[in-house]
């Protein structure tokens, strides 16, 4: 079909208002002002039309290829302009919102040039070096937050690109601010288009002249619009005609709205099913140029798309045909980049857009460039206040999934609420994958201190991936992401006699072996079952307490890690009730935490290069003396003196703490939690975590097994769902509880610890981890070591039915006691010889 059968997006304005697009070499044709630009209306009593780029990637979805494509030509012609030596020094300077990732490609293209551009969020602690006003755009301030102040202090010449140039007011407002700080002898002003009128063009060569410094030009193709007198007021009274008239515009609503739906109105929106990937964005690479960008940033991040393009393409939906690559205001590149790694990748057509904050209106015509739009609020929680943000052209386009790229200063309730923008997204797609970039602090953990022609001061080594269901572990991989490596090819199972023979000699570390897992009966199954119809309730407001505890006091937005693998089952709890009840999609982790060893240091490393430290919450199931409390502790305090990552909190929030060990907790007493009756068959299959030297490098996550052959006993999603089904019923117990411990004194006591001390006195065992107190911990010792006796508190119930099985199995005496603070406690003896046999004929502690 030829280029006159094509009907031009800008059409339906330039008949309506008389507004005339005039190119300096023709305007129709490949590259001609037609092919690259179409016209909408505006909200703006300033300006009534909009230039609508079809190659910058904001408004109109366009291939990936094509636009970062057009930037790095832009960014050739700029080197070829200014030649090698003058290019090496250069410093490229792009305009938010609308053309951050336009000016990082056109970066690219200098291709030695370091990168920054302006940002409309302030951001704490960043010392403004310029800033300058748009005075068009509905929304004016820039400010320019280098890292370095020394970036743009340079005599290099300076890059200044925008999408287009209209007037040229905002190129000279930056000019003038930026040359009475940094003066210097060249300037190079680059666009996709130059439409400025001739008086435009005459204004920017006499404040050359003023300056004293030499100013080119470089644009894809320019022109002039032609605009009749009276083009403000007819402008605005279309849109108030055609905002009126129900068309083709898409608005979230909240799921309890009951509002009826207008003529073409996507119905009311809801809290969607959103896939997270974790792209494994390489550590230290900022998200973007809002404090500069590196020529080693770009590097480590060339180095890195193709596996994180990996990760988005097996987030899709099989068969996927037609996959859009959303990016959010300002993060442009970084989704661009991403766009264009995955175009390579998928056999399917890959488009590319972002959203924006600029109000348009939308027109259902073929000659008009905005043609559909949804609405949502803001969800970056931006400093002018909450306000509306759009997506054009998304509706109605028939994708087969979007992949919305955001960075985590925007991964915020407001994103996956109701009327936010996912559940827009989910009303025109099947599938919607969710894919959140570290926002870039500088200063904070895991940025770099460097120059910008410099690497990052500390340079990591390059670190794992999480591993995720189904290849690692049965659970759902968003439920967790498991910071360890997988050894299950690995023998490591000793018979229990032998293992506790060797830690209690010392010959080796109860980490570097696994016991053999315990196969239940079918007895022990039925009582583990009994055991979680009745305690469901009571798990399910310990979860809710918890959670809304550290949603309350730790973070609004926090980051679990729990502690593989006895808290693993407990964070994917909380996550599900932060979900179901606030509409919060957190991420988390399982991290490995060896007694006497530490914490896993990769795991700290992994997570600081991806989260805010602050964020991070460690969770645990339970506390018994509190010891893995002391040894977290401990264990941050060292990896701060040692890395310099400070931020990470050693409070661990617990479902139950009878040892009185903390102060974030679900509930104070010592119950049966059922999913401590089993091990890997209720925590996803996965095994104790291993921590040894000839398997674990110094830049390896520890490891564990996955016993995909226990698959037929796994009873992990029956303990998850059982207990998630009972959350809408405690909800308001739950309210309660967390509104009283909010305001009481919940100060650690050490009283299991204390008990403790008084128990191994009083038994003559004189090395207090071989005392475990507590429900949990006291099931751990029967299902894993060599026990020597139970103590238990009179009239214990039903709390300790499979205690008292699991002992009479083993042929280990049961004493109940008084003045007990658990419910039970499990000893083992430090004389333990291997002669001694139990009455099941089981070798057994012998005084």
């Amino acid at each position: 079909m030829g280029t006159e059968d094509v009907v031009w997006s800008g059409s339906w304005v330039a008949e309506r208002l008389g507004v005339e697009l005039v190119g300096d070499g023709g305007d129709q044709g490949p590259g001609g002002l037609r092919d690259l630009l179409g016209l909408a209306l505006r909200r703006n009593p300033k300006r009534a039309h909009l230039l609508v780029s079809n190659v910058l990637g904001k408004h109109v979805p366009q291939l990936p290829s094509r636009v970062y494509g057009a930037g790095f030509a832009l960014g050739e012609r700029v080197r070829e302009l200014l030649g090698d030596e003058a290019a090496a020094r250069a410093v490229v300077l792009g305009y938010a919102e609308t053309a951050t990732g336009l000016g990082h490609a056109v970066a690219d293209g200098v291709g030695v040039a370091p990168y920054l551009h302006s940002t409309r969020r302030p951001v704490d602690g960043v010392e403004a070096a310029g800033g300058f006003e748009e005075s068009h755009s509905h929304a004016t301030s820039h400010l320019l937050l280098p890292e370095d102040p020394a970036l743009l202090a340079g005599e290099g010449p300076l890059v200044l690109v925008d999408d287009e140039f209209s007037t040229g007011n905002t190129v000279l407002n930056t000019v003038r601010d930026l040359h009475a700080r940094y003066p210097r002898e060249r300037y190079v002003i680059v666009a996709l288009v130059d439409m400025r009128s001739a008086r435009d063009r005459g204004r920017l060569e006499e404040f050359a002249r003023e300056i004293g410094a030499r100013v080119d030009l470089i644009a894809m193709a320019s022109g002039t619009v032609r605009l009749p007198e009276d083009v403000l007021a007819k402008g605005q009274a279309l849109v108030n005609r055609y905002d009126a008239t129900p068309g083709r515009e898409q608005r979230s609503a909240p799921a309890q709205a009951t509002r009826p739906a207008t003529a073409g109105e996507a119905p009311a929106g809801t809290v969607t099913g959103a896939v997270r990937v974790e792209l494994g964005w390489p550590a230290g690479v900022p998200d973007g140029g809002r404090h500069g960008f590196a020529p080693a940033h770009r590097d480590a991040l060339e180095a890195a798309l193709p596996g994180m393009a990996d990760r988005v393409a097996e987030a899709l939906p099989p068969g996927a045909r037609r996959v859009l690559v959303l990016g959010c205001e300002e993060l442009m590149y970084a989704p661009l980049r991403l766009a264009t790694a995955l175009e390579e990748r998928l056999d399917a057509e890959v488009r590319y857009s972002t959203t924006t904050r600029s109000p348009v209106l939308a027109v259902d015509d073929p000659g008009y460039a905005i043609r559909t739009r949804l609405v949502f609020p803001a969800h970056d929680d931006p400093a002018d206040g909450p306000g509306t943000r759009y997506a054009y052209n998304v509706a109605g386009a028939g994708f087969d999934a979007v992949v919305a790229v955001v960075d985590s200063a925007a991964d915020t309730p407001a994103l996956h609420a109701p009327d936010g923008l996912l559940a827009a997204l989910a009303a025109h797609t099947g599938h919607v994958v969710l894919a959140v970039v570290p926002s870039y602090i500088p200063g904070a953990p895991g940025a770099s201190d460097d120059v910008p022609e410099q690497p990052p001061l500390r340079q990591e080594p390059p670190m794992p991936e999480p591993l995720r269901g189904p290849a690692f572990s049965s659970y759902a991989p968003e439920d967790v992401g498991w910071l360890l490596q997988d050894l299950s090819d690995v023998e490591l199972e000793a018979p229990t006699e032998e293992r506790e023979e060797a830690i209690q000699s010392g010959g080796a570390h109860y980490a570097e072996s696994l016991p053999v897992e315990y196969q239940p009966s079918a007895q022990y199954q039925q009582l583990f079952k009994a055991a979680l119809e009745t305690s469901a309730a009571r798990i399910a407001q310990a979860v809710a307490t918890v959670t809304d505890t550290v949603l309350a006091e730790r973070s609004p937005r926090p980051v679990l890690v729990s502690l593989a693998r006895a808290g693993t089952p407990v964070g994917v709890l909380m996550r599900r009730y932060a979900r179901h009840r606030h509409g919060l999609d957190l991420p988390h982790y399982a991290v490995s935490i060896v007694r006497g060893r530490g914490i896993d240091e990769t795991a700290l490393r992994w997570l600081a290069a991806h989260h805010d430290p602050a964020d991070v919450v460690f969770v645990d199931g339970w506390t018994g003396k509190g010891a893995i409390t002391r040894e977290l502790a401990q264990a941050l305090d060292d990896f701060a003196a040692r890395t310099g990552v400070r931020g990470f909190d050693p409070e661990i929030a617990v479902l139950a703490d009878p040892g009185g060990c903390v102060k974030t907790y679900g509930t104070r007493e010592d119950f049966l939690i059922p999913s401590a009756c089993l091990n890997s068959t209720v925590s996803g299959l996965i095994s104790r975590t291993v921590l040894r030297a000839d398997l674990v490098g110094p830049d390896d996550f520890h490891g564990a097994k996955f016993y995909r052959e226990l698959a037929g006993d796994d009873v992990s999603g029956l303990f998850l769902d059982t207990v998630a089904a009972r959350f809408d019923e405690v909800a308001a117990a739950a309210d309660a509880d967390v509104k009283e411990l909010l305001s009481a004194d919940r100060a650690p006591t050490w009283e299991g610890w204390a008990a403790v001390e008084r128990i191994s006195e009083e038994y003559g065992i004189h090395d207090v981890n071989l005392v475990k107190p507590g429900v949990g911990e006291t099931t751990r010792v029967l299902l894993r070591r060599v026990p020597w006796k139970i103590l238990a508190k009179r009239d214990a119930g039903a709390d300790l039915d499979h205690v008292r099985l699991l002992a009479e199995q083993r042929g280990v005496p049961v004493e109940e006691v008084d003045g007990l603070p658990y419910t039970c406690v499990g000893l083992i003896h430090p004389q333990y010889t291997r002669g001694a046999t139990g009455a099941d004929g089981k070798a057994v502690a012998a005084k």
